[in-house]
Parts: C-alpha cells; sequence; structure tokens
C-alpha cells in the first residue's frame, strides 16, 4: 500500500470518528463537489454501505499537498476538504502523522454532520483508533439552535462526549452586539453529553439570565435538543388566589414508550391541601385516547402530610374529585367510534379547581358511532347531560340512549331532481321528569331550474312521519301526569324558492343583487304541545334563519300552514381582495296556524325583519353584524356584533349581544352583554394583552383579564392577572395571579392572549 493510500484510508477513518464529537449523534450528510482545481486525491476504499464506514469513497482535496519522508508526515495545506462517506471536514492545515498515529486539522476546522449540526473549532485532534480524542476551542450549533462552546472536547467512547468549561444555550446570537450575552445560558465545569440516552448532564452549572448568575446546582440533567419527548420534572406552575391562597404544580413526565405516556402533576394549595391530578395519553394504530384524574381530601390544616392522609385513608365526605377521558377510534375508512366522559362528585369542584372554565353552566357527556359513505351518512350517540348551576333542577339530569340520524341521498335523479332519506330516533329519560321516545322519519326531493336569463327556480317537497311516546308529562294547567301516551303525527310540505341575481362588473370590483322569495305550503297540525319540546327550544330568528323550510331548531315542534319568505341580497368583491355582503328580509304566515311562540319574531303574520352585515374590506379585519326589528315600529329586538382584526401590533375581538326579553322562550328579562379580549405588542419583546366579559344589563363585571408577556427565539415570561365575579355554592368572587414561563428545550408552555397552557404536542 502506498503511504498517500494509507493517508487517505486514515483520513477516512478519522472523519468518521468525528461524529460523536456532535451534540447530537449524526448519522449521514451529503458530500458536496469540489468547485476549483486543486491538488485532489479521491479512492475507492472498498464496497462498504454504512453511512460512516471506512470502506466508502474518499475524496480529499487541498491547495497544496507536502510529503516529508523523514518525520513521517504528510500535510495538506490551503482550503482542505475531506469528503467521506456523508460527512465533511473543511481546515485550513490537516497533518498526518503516521510515527505518532495521530491525525491534526488546524486553523477555522468545520465540520458538517447529516443532521445540520455544524461544529467549529481552531484545533481538531485525533488518535490512532480515530475514536478517542479531543477539540480545543470548539463550538457547535445544532439543527435545533442549540448552540455549545467550550475550551475542549474529549470523546471518551463511542457514545460520550465529555465538554470541559462549556456553556450550553438556544438563544441566537444578536447580529448587532455579538459580544452581547444570551437571554439565558447554562455554564458548567463539565458538560456530558450520552448519544445513546440522549441526554446532557451538567456538572458545577450555573444559570445566566441576560449575563448574570441566577441559580448554581452541583448537577443537573435534562434531554438533548433531538429528543421530543423525555422523562422528567416540567417547568413548574406558581400561582395565588383567594379561594386556594398560593399553589404550586410540580409536574412530572413519563415517557413509558413511543405511543403512550403519563403526567402526574400533583398542586399545592395553602387553604385546601393537595390536589393529585395525573394525565395517561395512548395512541394506537387505529386512534388515540386519554384519562385525566383528579382528587383532594380538603383538610383544614394542608399540609402536605394531611393531604396524604386525607387521600389514602381517612377520604369521606371532604373527598373531592373527577375522571374525564376523551376518545377517537377509527374502525375503518368509513366508520369511527369516540366518547367523551366526565364523572366527578359535585357540581363546582372542577370549576373552583380551575380545572374547566369558571362560566361552564352544563356538562355533556357522550359515546358516539359514526359513519359516512359516498351518499349517505349514520350517527349514534349515548348522552347524558346535567346542570352545573345551584338554580338547575333535577329536569336538567337527563340521559339520552341513544339518539340516532341516519341521512341517505339517492344515487339517480327522481323526475329530475335529488331525492333523499332522513330519519331520526331519539330514547331520553330522566329520574324526575318527562321521558321521550321518538322515531321521525323524511323522505326531502328538490330540483334547481335555471333559465336562459339567469333566474333560479327550485322547487322541493317533503313527506314526515312520526312515532311518539312520552310518559310523566305534567299538563300546565291542572298540574296532573297525563300518564303514558302514544301520538303518531305525519306532515306534508311543497314548495318553490325563486332566485334572480343580478351582476354588474366594473373596473374595481363584482356587485350582484340577489331577491329571493320562499313558499312553503303545509296543514296544520293538532295538539303538539302534547309532546314535550326537548329539542326545538334554541330559536334564534335571524339571517341565517330566514330562508329554512322549517325553522324550529330540532324535531319536537313543526312548522304549519302555508309560510312566504322574502329578502335581498347584495355581494361586493373587490378584484384587490375585500368583500361585503348585506342580507334584509321578512316571513309572511300566509295561512294556517302558526307554532311560534311569543317574542320569537315569528309569531305574529308578518315577522319582523332581520339583517345581517359581514364585512371583510381587508384580511386583516373582519366585522359581522345581525339584528332583528320589531315590525311595527322598527324597534331593535336583538342585536349580535362581532368584530376582529389583526394589524400590526394590535389584535381585538369583540363580541357583543342584546336580546329583550322573551318570556314564551324562558327568557324573562333583557340581555345585554359584551366580551372583548386584545393584545399588543408593545415591543419586539413585550406584549401586554386583556380581555372582560360585562354585563351591561346587570351593570356588573362577570370576568376580565390582563397579563404582560416577554417572549424571545428561546425564552417567555407571562404575568397574568384574572378576576372572577360568579357565584354558585363554594364558588366565590375571586382574585387569581398566575406566572408561567418557558426556557426551550428544557420545559415548554403555550402562550396566547388569553394566558398560558401546557404544551401537549
Amino acid at each position: 500500500m502506498s503511504a498517500l493510500e494509507a493517508i487517505s484510508m486514515r483520513l477516512g477513518r478519522a472523519v468518521a470518528g468525528l461524529a460523536g464529537v456532535a451534540l447530537i449523534a449524526a448519522v449521514g450528510l451529503a458530500a458536496m463537489p469540489a468547485d476549483r482545481a486543486r491538488a485532489q486525491a479521491s479512492f475507492s476504499l472498498g464496497s462498504g454501505q454504512g453511512q460512516s464506514s471506512p470502506d466508502q469513497p474518499m475524496l480529499l482535496q487541498a491547495d497544496e499537498m507536502i510529503y516529508n519522508n523523514q518525520n513521517n508526515t504528510v500535510t495538506a495545506k490551503g482550503n482542505v476538504e475531506i469528503y467521506y462517506g456523508t460527512y465533511t471536514l473543511l481546515a485550513e492545515k490537516v497533518i498526518y502523522d503516521q510515527a505518532a498515529q495521530t491525525l491534526t486539522a488546524e486553523g477555522n476546522v468545520r465540520i458538517k454532520e447529516p443532521d445540520g449540526a455544524v461544529i467549529n473549532a481552531d484545533r481538531i485532534t485525533l488518535t490512532d483508533d480515530f475514536r478517542d480524542g479531543f477539540i480545543r476551542q470548539l463550538r457547535l450549533v445544532t439543527k435545533e439552535d442549540a448552540r455549545i462552546a467550550a475550551a475542549r472536547g474529549i470523546r471518551e467512547d463511542d457514545e460520550t462526549t465529555v465538554f470541559e468549561s462549556a456553556v450550553f444555550t438556544p438563544c441566537k446570537v444578536c447580529e448587532d452586539k455579538p459580544e452581547k450575552p444570551p437571554t439565558w445560558q447554562i455554564k458548567a465545569k463539565r458538560v456530558i453529553h450520552k448519544k445513546s440516552e440522549a441526554t446532557i448532564a451538567y456538572e458545577s452549572a450555573r444559570l445566566e439570565f441576560l449575563g448574570v448568575p441566577i441559580a448554581w446546582v452541583p448537577f443537573f440533567r435534562h434531554a438533548d435538543p433531538s429528543v421530543k419527548r423525555k422523562s422528567g420534572f416540567l417547568i413548574p406552575k406558581f400561582g395565588q388566589s383567594d379561594d386556594l391562597g398560593f399553589f404550586t404544580e410540580v409536574p412530572y413526565y413519563f415517557a413509558l414508550a413511543p405511543n403512550y405516556d403519563f403526567t402526574f402533576s400533583p398542586t399545592f394549595y395553602e387553604k385546601r391541601g393537595v390536589l393529585w391530578k395525573g394525565r395517561w395519553r395512548h395512541r394506537t394504530q387505529n386512534g388515540r385516547y386519554s384519562i385525566d384524574v383528579a382528587g383532594i381530601a380538603e383538610t383544614d390544616s394542608p399540609s402536605f402530610f394531611d393531604s396524604l392522609d386525607g387521600f389514602f385513608v381517612q377520604g369521606g365526605d371532604d373527598f373531592r374529585g373527577s375522571i374525564q377521558s376523551e376518545g377517537q377510534f377509527a374502525i375503518n375508512q368509513y366508520w369511527d367510534w369516540g366518547w367523551d366522559v366526565t364523572v366527578e362528585s359535585d357540581d363546582t369542584f372542577r370549576r373552583f379547581y380551575k380545572l374547566d372554565n369558571i362560566d361552564q353552566t352544563e356538562r355533556v357527556s357522550e359515546v358516539y358511532l359514526a359513519g359516512q359513505g359516498d351518499r349517505s351518512y349514520f350517527d349514534a350517540r349515548l348522552y347524558h347531560f346535567g346542570g352545573l348551576n345551584f338554580t338547575d333542577t333535577s329536569t336538567a339530569e337527563s340521559q339520552v340512549l341513544p339518539v340516532i340520524d341516519y341521512n341517505y341521498i339517492f344515487k339517480d335523479p327522481v323526475w329530475g331532481g335529488e331525492l333523499s332519506f332522513n330519519s331520526n330516533v331519539v330514547s331520553l329519560t330522566r329520574d324526575d321528569g318527562a321521558d321521550t321516545h321518538h322515531l321521525v322519519t323524511e323522505m326531502k326531493w328538490r330540483r334547481q331550474l335555471i333559465d336562459r336569463r339567469g333566474q333560479i327556480v327550485t322547487p322541493f317537497a317533503s313527506v314526515r312521519g312520526d312515532v311518539y311516546q312520552v310518559s310523566n308529562v305534567v299538563d300546565p294547567i291542572t298540574f296532573e301526569d297525563r300518564g303514558e301516551d302514544q301520538i303518531f303525527r305525519g306532515m306534508a310540505a311543497a314548495g318553490a324558492e325563486y332566485r334572480y341575481p343580478f351582476a354588474k362588473h366594473t373596473e374595481r370590483a363584482t356587485h350582484v343583487i340577489e331577491p329571493i322569495a320562499q313558499i312553503i305550503a303545509r296543514p296544520g297540525l293538532k295538539n303538539q304541545e302534547d309532546i314535550p319540546n326537548e329539542d326545538a327550544r334554541s330559536l334564534v330568528f335571524d339571517d341565517t334563519l330566514l330562508f329554512d323550510l322549517d325553522k324550529f331548531s330540532g324535531y319536537d315542534r313543526i312548522e304549519t300552514g302555508t309560510r312566504a319568505n322574502v329578502g335581498v341580497r347584495y355581494t361586493l368583491q373587490r378584484h384587490k381582495g375585500g368583500t361585503l355582503r348585506a342580507v334584509v328580509g321578512q316571513s309572511y304566515q300566509i295561512a294556517g296556524d302558526n307554532e311560534f311562540r311569543e317574542e320569537s319574531g315569528l309569531e305574529t303574520e308578518r315577522s319582523d325583519y332581520v339583517t345581517g352585515l359581514y364585512i371583510e374590506p381587508i384580511r386583516y379585519f373582519t366585522l359581522i353584524g345581525q339584528a332583528r326589528f320589531d315590525e311595527d315600529s322598527l324597534d331593535l329586538r336583538r342585536t349580535d356584533l362581532y368584530a376582529n382584526t389583526s394589524l400590526g401590533p394590535f389584535s381585538t375581538t369583540v363580541n357583543y349581544a342584546n336580546l329583550k326579553a322573551q318570556p314564551g322562550l324562558g327568557i324573562l328579562e333583557d340581555r345585554s352583554e359584551v366580551t372583548a379580549s386584545a393584545n399588543i405588542l408593545v415591543t419586539e419583546h413585550w406584549s401586554a394583552f386583556g380581555s372582560i366579559r360585562y354585563d351591561i344589563e346587570g351593570d356588573q363585571r362577570i370576568s376580565d383579564q390582563v397579563g404582560v408577556r416577554w417572549a424571545d427565539d428561546c425564552f417567555a415570561l407571562s404575568v397574568t392577572y384574572t378576576e372572577s365575579f360568579v357565584r354558585d355554592r363554594d364558588i366565590e368572587p375571586d382574585e387569581t395571579v398566575f406566572v408561567r414561563f418557558e426556557f426551550k428545550h428544557l420545559g415548554a408552555y403555550d402562550i396566547d392572549a388569553g394566558g398560558l397552557a401546557p404544551d401537549d404536542s
């Protein structure tokens, strides 16, 4: 073997051995071709296929090659480039000492690794076996933007690298002031990276924030930046509340397997004790599910050991807790099933300990099975409903076992139109209250006709049959139980819709004015009140409901008689972006019985006027306004406004709702409320945010929040102050301060304009 061949093989083995010097394990890097004519040597060292095998071809390029037979050395000088397999070594000079069996690279040494990491050093020396070695004045940047600098790096074995007098930080260097210290960094006497364990350990380490030491620890360890999931403590949470006192949560994450994990999150409350929480997550081949448990044995003297004793021994009336689980699984490409179930010891537990939004008023648990074909849809669900407010009566507790919906659209046209079949099955029971079971089936037909002038006529027809069985229904007049009753009813409807859009194209926009008219004829129905109204109470008459064929929201009530709906729609579409849409209309009961109750806006022969305005002049601003006006006096009966803007450093959202009393629908007094939130970027790193929910009629705040946030590329801190004025049993008006933060690669929390939430990704 010639000297040059021996050198080439040695260099190839040397570059392969450099992989362990990096902070992140390397497995391959694409070789780069030479871009200028220089001294070159290219050798095929075998047929090995490994990315760092010494049998791979190696290319050595340099401005000058010097052979010193007397000293038994070979030196490559000037823009040295070594390409071996998928690794690259760049330096100003590379010296191979055959007698000492060492390889030294000097001057702006740069190693490019396959995962994107880049190692910079002044000098690298490797020993003969090309496994152990050290790097002087090492500087490393990984593909995750983690940075490490050290006086020298020593590779002790195949998978351990030790950096001495090292600094670790994920923060980017300031381009304007490179000498400026990073936001945070860890300085340590020794930093040990174990490739097989994917960990970074620190000995005699101190944490510096903006160049100021703030903490010192003799030893600690965390996952290296390439790791997405690893067991260990997460960033703790701290807070202060009037009801709970000072509290802190210290979560520990168990990365048990690639597809399942567990987070244990005990929270100590100064005034209540320890709330034990845990979350199990599991992803399978066809779905995922999670289980959240929480429990506390409330004590008068809430020390840690009192809470342990109360939780495991006493329990009793002082124990409060909940289990919450969600799941979603695919059976095949057409079917899936899942659940969302919560079981709790009492109505206020989850709201009192801020596991749920304090404004939540009901608890709904469900299990479902759903399937969708090319022309059909099936959905079956089991529900449990429960009211959470003190004012809720026993009738708020109900079970629906099950509710089934099935829809099918026939493939072949019938009389030139579309024929569809719908059915609904419900079985609703209560421990105390009315029980309802029904089967509803319906056939619908519609066909769209367009003439030469662009007029659109859509005739439609439907036929429906219902079977109801009701029991434990109390007569609203005599207050006597009607007993069990079986009710049959049928409904047929026919009608047509007419539209005639007029379009005008200008240099800057397109304008469309579209008059719309409908007429629907139905017979009358007697004794609809014999059927309890369980699913048709949420009637909100606005422009989105104006042209619905049946304006009731559910199946328990049916429109009757002959009704006409008329209106006009205007649409503006700017060629450079921006839209405006406006709708105004009214509904008329022409003949037959009117089934709508008082104050709904539809109870008279002429309904209230409904309007809608939807404006998006630029993509950063949206305004939606909906209003209902009295048909005679034009008094405003209902208003809903929504505005959202995100322009420059400002982003805001405002919702406003105003509703007059509707005794017929159970709304006994006027309601008026506004909710608003805003976020302002004050500087590059500082922002302020806040939100408020205000009851205008009651002249009182329901809740509000204000906070500040500081964030850059590697650190974020948020302080949030929240007030709640809700009263419900042990839930009293409360003030809370949250402090949450994140260190990149050490622990992360999501921060938005409303606060922070743990990162569950």
